[in-house]
């Protein structure tokens, strides 16, 4: 599995794929909180932290899109089956080198938290609400690129790939926003309790959601799963 994580680790540098998605994210990230926290009298982070999810939509396909796409693409995907690692550790490699580019990116992007104490007059940002808010970020940032990995795994062509992985993540984001238009009460809770959207929004109140905690991990772990069972099938055919 080590192997694995440094060899996708270090492509994110040898190709554009890995600064064109950190020139990507630290843009929109600094645009984002500009307008809404800095820009703003109460200087609120909920609008910042909502508004980065969707953000994700559009960012994390650009490190997943490659993930297995590019291996069936340029055949070396034989190269992987046929190795000592297990699929597991072949799938859990990828993503964890896409989780960690990720994960330093949006640390970079942090620093903007230190501008906004500076010249914030009044309501300091709480402490607890940015770092459980940027946790349930990260979590959900898992899911989004195990989502990807797993979209993936399923074509060679990178385009659909990402269309595929955006197509799925807005599902998840667009569910919990459907519930005013539905009439049954047992729908909506349902919607409600599958969508990353509303699961969210505790963490913005300064709630640190133990069971949307779990649930983003669960997330990552069953599209995980779904790509080392597309592979053993692969594997076998």
């Amino acid at each position: 599995m080590l192997a694995v994580f440094k060899r996708e680790f270090l492509s994110y540098f040898k190709t554009p794929s890995g600064y064109v998605f950190m020139a990507m994210f630290l843009a929109v990230n600094g645009g984002v909180f500009s307008v809404l926290t800095l820009q703003q009298q109460d200087g609120s982070l909920s609008s910042y932290f909502m508004s980065m999810t969707f953000a994700l939509v559009v960012l994390i396909p650009i490190l997943t899109m490659k993930s297995f796409s590019e291996e069936r693409k340029t055949k070396t995907e034989q190269l992987l089956l046929t190795s000592p690692t297990t699929l597991g550790g072949i799938v859990f490699g990828k993503f964890l080198a896409a989780f960690s580019l990720f994960a330093a990116t949006y640390i970079v992007g942090c620093i903007n938290f230190t501008a906004l104490y500076k010249f914030a007059a009044e309501d300091k940002p709480n402490g607890g609400q940015i770092v459980g808010c940027s946790v349930a970020l990260l979590l959900i940032g898992a899911a989004f690129i195990a989502i990807g990995i797993f979209v993936s795994a399923l074509t060679e062509n990178q385009l659909i790939a990402s269309l595929g992985t955006m197509g799925i993540m807005v599902l998840f984001l667009a569910l919990g926003m459907l519930n005013q238009y539905i009439p049954f009460e047992w729908l909506k809770t349902v919607l409600s309790w599958v969508s990353i959207y509303s699961r969210f929004s505790n963490f913005t109140y300064g709630v640190f959601d133990f069971a949307a905690v779990l649930y983003y991990a669960s997330i990552s772990f069953v599209f995980l799963f779904l790509t080392v069972r597309v592979y053993e099938r692969r594997r076998w055919a």
